[in-house]
Order: structure tokens, then sequence, then C-alpha cells
């Protein structure tokens, strides 16, 4: 079929606002790795200027004109053809965009830029009160941001739908209200037992073995460093300036030998996702990861799943020994086995357990939407997160600088949308490892020898090269036979940790909520 000259166009300039988001993306990353501080005010005017071109040609009429144009060659292509994809996925992102002035963009950028600086400063010093105004404005944004679409039912609903389209606050209350439900037997026998010892994870672990041994993991998992790099930052995360140029970046703590290198495997997971998808979008809209929650499954499968499994540890312990020979040489693999997968209530969490991860981003959720809602006033946050600390996870933060200091979310970005990702990501990576287990049973033993190849491919085949031609439900009624389902998530922690604590699984009629 002869291609339209009006896709032509709309593909070029597609192309052109790739091109500004991408160096925006990395001016982004400079600020949080290489930039001095003395450069933060001139980033976020720089910043601003990137986000008020990209948002001027993103809602350019002439880019409604030509969409207009396509409906009939959309109309004749298959829904699933990469054409016809595009054309949709533009045509929602130019519906979305043109909801949105641009002087708000602008506004809304240089914020985030300053807000951010202020934040990498008053978290190491416990300072909440210099980004208590900060923070007000943010929510003031994200209220105006919301109003921009109206007649939702919810004021976080298209907060929401930015991050995980199609997700409304009252279908994630829903999901949440199931998992909680599944969880807090399995949290209560857990912790009611004997702690862990994980000393062995405490002692000292130079940086640079432990920068080593982390490259050594990732690029086995299948992390290509021809097409990226790791670097330090204050709070780790992944970022991309082509699907030839996906990096990520970490932090570390020597006495803590599982912080960096859990989270490098987190970002790996995040990047593999990038580097798999179709080099065919390259430059345009599906070039990209379809939803919060589907990226998370990622990071969390090759983290969690994959990452502090059994298996993985038969192969690649004795290389951890070797590496650290006087802290861990007389370790066990058992002991260490047991170490990583500690279940503990704890303060932060990038750093919690599977079996309580979920609590830490359920009450974040709950938070983001009394912010919105008016319920909660910015000034009384502090309090209100050292309280749902103390409810639901039965800890005290100390300090503001592991309580509401702790994540970047709010202060590099909006309040609402920033959260529910993980959790829904947890929920989806054990669907889809169940789904690929399905198909190939020997995936466990796979991994047990160091290989990852047959897993890396199945879910590029399922979910990497589609970017964002597919959205989260399509990938996963396709790849699981089933939307989001909770139950292989629940049935994944209990057979886990029942086994390693030895406990019984408490059927979910005999929970109360």
């Amino acid at each position: 079929m002869n291609i339209p000259p009006q896709l032509v166009e709309l593909k070029a300039r597609l192309h052109e606002i790739y091109d500004l988001e991408m160096a925006a993306a990395l001016l982004n990353w400079d600020q949080t790795t290489y930039m001095p501080p003395g450069g933060a005010a001139a980033r976020g005017r720089q910043l601003a200027t990137l986000g008020r071109i990209a948002h001027e040609k993103r809602t350019d009429a002439q880019i409604g004109r030509l969409l207009d144009a396509l409906r009939p060659y959309e109309e004749s292509l298959p829904p699933d053809s990469p054409d016809a994809a595009l054309i949709r996925v533009a045509r929602r992102d130019y519906e979305r965009a043109t909801r949105i002035p641009a002087a708000f963009t602008a506004e809304l950028y240089q914020h985030m830029a300053a807000s951010y600086d202020v934040w990498s400063r008053a978290r190491p010093a416990n300072d909440v009160a210099a980004v208590l105004p900060y923070l007000e404005r943010t929510l003031d944004l994200s209220r105006r941001f919301a109003e921009f679409f109206p007649g939702y039912d919810h004021i976080a609903d298209p907060l929401i739908d930015m991050a995980d389209d199609g997700m409304r606050a009252a279908t994630i209350k829903q999901v949440f209200a199931g998992l909680r439900q599944g969880l807090l037997p399995l949290v209560e026998q857990v912790t009611a037992q004997p702690p862990v010892d994980d000393s062995c994870l405490r002692q000292f672990f130079p940086e640079a073995q432990q920068l080593a041994f982390g490259v050594e993991v990732i690029t086995a998992l299948g992390y290509d460093f021809t097409r990226g790099r790791q670097d330090k930052t204050l709070h780790p995360f992944m970022t991309k300036f082509s699907l030839n140029d996906v990096r990520i970046t970490t932090r570390f703590d020597e006495y803590d030998l599982g912080s960096a290198l859990f989270s490098t495997i987190h970002e790996a997971g995040h990047a593999m996702y990038e580097q798999g998808i179709a080099l065919e979008f390259e430059g345009t809209p599906l070039a990209s990861g379809t939803s919060a929650g589907m990226h998370e499954s990622q990071s969390r499968l090759w983290e969690n799943i994959v990452g502090r499994s059994l298996p993985f540890w038969e192969h690649f312990y004795p290389r951890l020994q070797a590496t650290f020979p006087d802290q861990l040489g007389n370790v066990s693999l058992e002991t260490f086995y047991r170490a990583i997968n500690k279940v503990q209530r704890s303060l932060i969490r990038t750093e919690a357990d599977e079996v309580t991860y979920n609590l830490h981003v359920i009450l974040r959720f709950d938070l983001e939407l009394a912010l919105l809602e008016g319920t909660l006033a910015v000034r009384d946050l502090p309090e209100a997160w050292h309280e749902r600390y103390r409810s639901d996870l039965g800890v005290t933060p100390p300090d503001d600088r592991d309580g509401v200091l702790q994540d970047v979310h709010w202060y590099g970005g909006l309040i609402g949308g920033a959260f529910q990702g993980y959790t829904l990501g947890n929920i989806m990576s054990a669907q889809l490892f169940e789904a690929a287990l399905r198909d190939h049973p020997d995936i466990p033993q796979q991994i047990g020898r160091g290989e990852f190849g047959l897993l890396r491919e199945w879910m590029r085949d399922h979910v990497y090269r589609h970017g964002h031609a597919l959205d989260a439900d399509d990938i996963l009624r396709r790849a699981t036979g089933r939307s989001l389902d909770v139950q292989p998530y629940l049935a994944y922690l209990w057979r886990k940790y029942g086994e390693m604590y030895g406990i019984v699984h408490t059927p979910f009629h005999q929970v109360v909520a």
C-alpha cells in the first residue's frame, strides 16, 4: 500500500517533537548526575524553553489536520498495524496536548527544575520546611492540570491516566483493596517470627567492587552497554535519549550490599524494556514503554522474581563470594538468600522487601488522593506521613529525610499518578512470569545456569517490541489470556515466603480488610 504523504509529514513532525523531548531528557539527566549546583536556575529556564517549543509543535493545528486527513487510511488498516497504532497514539497525544496551554507547560517545567534543586539539598539536611512552599505550588499545578480534563470522576483521574492510560482512581482503589486483603495475613505471620539475620549484608563493601559486580550481573541479564551507560545520582532512575541510548543511574551505600545491587537490576529491567522496543518506532510516540505499570512490571520482575530467587543466586553467589571473600567467604548461600529476602516493617520504599513494599505504595497513593481532594493540607503532610507509617507498617520515621522527603516524585513532577504504577507493575510481573513459565517450564533451571536469554526473549516478544503500539491491557490479555489479575502475584508471594518462613496460606475469606 502506498504511504500517504500526510503520514510522511506527520512522522517528520513527530520526529522533531521527539528530538526536543530527548534533548530535555538529556538536560534532566545531567541535572541529576553531573551538573554543578550553580546551574540550577539556568537549567530550569532551558527546560522551560524546550518544553514550550515542544508543546507548541505538539499542538500545531496542522497536526490535527493531518490526523483528520489520515482517518480513512487508519480505518483501512488492521488495528494493530504499526501505522494504525502510530496514528491512534498521535491523535490521543494531540487531543491531550491541545487541552494544556503552552504557558502552563513552561511554568511547570521551570517549577519542577527549581523544586528538584531545593529537594536535592533539603533531603540530606532534613529540611522539610524548605520544600513545603514548592510542594504547595506543585499541588496547585497538579489541580490546575486536572482541570484541563473536565468530566473526571475523581480529580486524580487525569493525572493517573497520563501514567497508566485507562486507569482510574476507583479502579486502583479496588485493586489495592484486594491486594491489601491478601497481603495483611502474610505480613502478620512473617513479622511475628524472629527476624532474619541480615548482618552479612551490613559489612563494608567498597563501592568500586559493588559497581563491577553489578555491571557483571546486568550484562548477563541482557542490558546492552553499547546502547547505554550507568552513572551515580541521588535517586536511581532510567532515562532514554533514543532507543540506542538508554541509561541507568544508581547510588551506593558501602555498608548495605543490597541497596545498589538490587536498584541496579531494577533500573536495568526498565532499560531492557526500552532497548527491546522495535527500532522502526524510533523517533515516534510508539518508542516508549506503554505505561508506568507495565514498565514497572519489568523492573520488578528482574529485580525480585529473578534477582531475589534461589536459582539466580545458585549461579551468582560464588561470583559474589569471590568479589567479597573477606565479607562473604564463610556465609552460606542459605544465609545469604534469607538475608536478601528478609521481611520487616521498614521506612524506605525503595529498600522494602517484597511482602511489605506495596503497603508503602498504597499509603502514598492514599496521601496523593487526600492532597488533591483537599482533605489533607501540605503543611500537615509530614505528620500525616508519620501517622500512616505508624498505623500501616508499625514503624515511626525518626525524621522527614526518611519520611516525606524520601521520594523524589512530588519534587520533580506532579502530585497524582506518581506511585500506583509500582504496585500495578508488581501485579503484572507475576502474571507475565506465570505465562512465561507456562510456555517454558524450564526457565528456573536456565536461571540457575546463568542463562537469561529465553526469559528475556519471551518478554521482548510479548512486551518489549510493542512499545506504545499496544496498551497495557492489550499486552496482558495477549500474553497471559486475561486482564490485570492480582491472584498470580499473591500466589507467588505466599508460595515463596510460605516456604521460607514455614507458614500456612490464610484463605482470603478469613481476612478482615
